[in-house]
């Protein structure tokens, strides 16, 4: 009585799999993606078929290079990143004495600035580009400040973030 069900939904299910596409395509930032739907730009990829087996199976032999200009696979796969990302100069917490409203700022980023990314940096909250990890702002006077930065990438993806660092401005008064 129910082995007809059961043999229906069987012999579907292992009719599905026969039929089944599979498709592969990279994106833009270089991964690997695998759907049954095409994308723009996607190859077709053909499935292996299940047997039973008999015995263990072995893996298949795999290469070193992928299939792009002979890449190595694990370049391809990791994504760079950037380890960390301070502000040197000036201190958190640091006061500063007549700097005749130019303010001079190192950043530390280690690995270093990779080419085509950029730095921002924001500075009582305005963001600003600047060129390179070491620069200077202009129109800085007495008071609380507050300084952050960030490295993007070449699509503006943002790639690391420092904390934020406050630091404090003090000119010396003039006697009358």
């Amino acid at each position: 009585m129910y082995k007809r069900p059961l043999i229906a939904i069987l012999v579907l299910l292992l009719a599905g799999s026969v039929f089944a596409q599979a498709y592969r395509w990279v994106d833009k930032d270089g991964v690997v993606h695998y759907s049954d739907r095409p994308e723009p730009g996607a190859e077709q990829v053909q499935l292996p078929t299940t047997r039973p087996s008999s015995g263990p199976s072995t893996p298949a032999p795999t290469s070193n290079f992928s299939r792009r200009n002979d890449v190595p696979l694990a370049e391809e796969q990791a994504p760079f990143s950037y380890q960390s990302l301070s502000i040197a100069s000036p201190a958190s917490e640091q006061t500063l004495w007549n700097i005749e409203g130019v303010l001079s700022v190192s950043l530390s980023l280690q690995p270093g600035l990779q080419s085509g990314h950029r730095v921002r940096v924001y500075f009582d909250g305005t963001p600003q580009m600047v060129t390179g990890t070491s620069f200077q702002i202009e129109g800085v006077y007495r008071g609380q400040h507050n300084l952050q930065a960030e490295v993007i990438d070449q699509s503006g993806k943002l790639m690391i973030r420092s904390d934020p660092s406050r630091f404090y401005v003090q000119q010396n008064a003039i006697g009358n």
